[in-house]
């Protein structure tokens, strides 16, 4: 009864915005001429002067100097930003798309909200986060059904706009972990909670990893150690044995995902790093034997410094919006936010740009940047971090992160120079993405 519920609550979240429906194929095969004032194509180097962006069906054909009419390109559409900045989509690594509720409200929400309230949320956030200029993100935990897994591919098939989505489906933790969704909930609650992204051991551990997979998974997502937001006083140190890491990210890893692994505490890090995951989210507390394993094994560091945002926001407008246990964690991570990215940063450490939207407020994924370069990262490089990275990191260097022949035509502008002044890029006029033009502010 449920599946048919959800099933039929989900085909109405998703197909209701008719008028964003994608382009048709007579549209996107024509060619579109992107005259650009300033073009960084390829974050990490010098950015060009005046120049053209030749794309056809959706994608990236040339670049070109100058700027180039229709007079060389018979019947193409010109695209004038001649006065703007412009660059490649921007990728968040780390966003959880179904709620940006967050404390009490959150947890009365997971209680009270449907399945279907979830989609129509979910589509929502996706669609502020695609204007904000981030044209594909990795949804790093959704208890809700399946929910992102569907809109992954609702986007895909162009019934809905929103960025591309990389999915781990349910985030696995072992039992009491920060995934627990019981935690904080009565017993006569908890029973109606599913369990399935629950470990204990290595067998139930691959066991878990195989039920993610077996939903059509992009990524898998772990937790090694305790998280700010669960609702239990058990800190954010380890909460997971070497041999239940090793089974999660060998398990992964066999059936060709990589791993995203939440960890706070140094010795989650660690562990976590020795096994093999592909990156860290958060990683609070960075010390030097975990530096050296982050620098031996080629793992990016995903900061996700912008959640102490919507701490700060939620404290603002209701200073009881967190219980006691929950509230304790935040006002530790508000006080050592951007000492891990100092160091990692300064020791070479990979960085991926990630947000954790959902904590923090969707649609607002680009106040990362300003918090990024406060603690140690120059523009250019938090910039290189939201995209080549970030690409790198999710396995789609081959289709984005920078704008060169035969990736997709997936780019934004600016008003201002993002490379003097990061803020810039909160403040995005224009978004394509695929050769549709979503937004523009011009």
């Amino acid at each position: 009864m449920l599946r048919t519920c959800l099933a039929t609550a989900l085909a109405s979240a998703l197909a209701a915005p008719a008028a964003l429906a994608a382009p048709s194929s007579a549209a996107s095969s024509s060619i579109i001429l992107v005259q650009a004032g300033r073009l960084l194509d390829r974050p990490g180097k010098a950015p060009r002067g005046p120049s053209t962006l030749v794309l056809r069906d959706g994608k990236v054909e040339a670049v070109l100097d100058g700027f180039v009419g229709a007079d060389k390109y018979a019947g193409a559409r010109i695209v004038d930003l001649r006065t703007r900045f412009v660059l490649p989509g921007l990728i968040d690594s780390h966003v959880h798309l179904t709620s940006d509720r967050a404390g009490q409200e959150g947890q009365l929400a997971g209680v009270t909200d449907s399945p279907a309230a979830f989609a129509y949320e979910a589509q929502m956030n996706a669609l502020k986060t695609l204007r904000a200029g981030f044209t594909t993100v990795r949804n790093l935990g959704d208890g809700n059904e399946g929910v992102t897994l569907a809109l992954r591919d609702a986007i895909a098939k162009g019934w809905v706009q929103g960025p591309r989505i990389l999915d781990a489906g349910a985030p696995i933790s072992t039992t009491s972990g920060h995934m627990d969704g019981r935690l904080g909930y009565a017993d006569w609650v908890q029973h109606g909670v599913s369990q399935d992204n629950l470990c204990d051991g290595p067998e139930s551990c691959r066991k878990a990893v195989r039920r993610q997979i077996g939903r059509g998974v992009d990524v898998i997502k772990i937790a090694t150690t305790g998280g700010v937001n669960s609702v239990v006083g058990a800190g954010v140190g380890r909460q997971i044995f070497d041999d239940e890491v090793k089974a999660l990210v060998d398990t992964a890893h066999l059936y060709g995902k990589k791993v995203a692994v939440h960890a706070h505490g140094g010795e989650g890090i660690k562990a976590a790093l020795a096994a093999g995951a592909d990156s860290i989210e958060h990683g609070t507390l960075l010390d030097e034997a975990g530096v050296k394993l982050y620098l031996k094994s080629g793992a990016y560091y995903v900061p996700t410094l912008s959640t102490v945002n919507g701490y700060k926001e939620r404290i603002a407008n209701n200073p009881d919006a967190y219980p006691p246990a929950v509230r304790a964690k935040i006002d530790w991570r508000i006080g050592v936010t951007g000492k891990a990215l100092r160091v990692a940063h300064q020791r070479g450490v990979k960085i991926a740009f990630g947000t954790d939207a959902g904590v923090s407020k969707h649609g607002r994924n680009a106040d990362e940047f300003e918090l990024l370069v406060e603690f140690g990262m120059t523009p250019a490089q938090a910039i290189q971090a939201a995209t080549v990275n970030a690409a790198d990191l999710l396995g789609v260097s081959a289709t984005a992160g920078s704008l060169e022949p035969g990736k997709h035509a997936d780019l934004i502008a600016v008003g201002g120079d993002p490379l003097a002044d990061v803020k810039a890029l909160k403040k995005v006029s224009f978004v394509m993405k695929g050769g549709q033009v979503i937004k523009d502010e011009g």
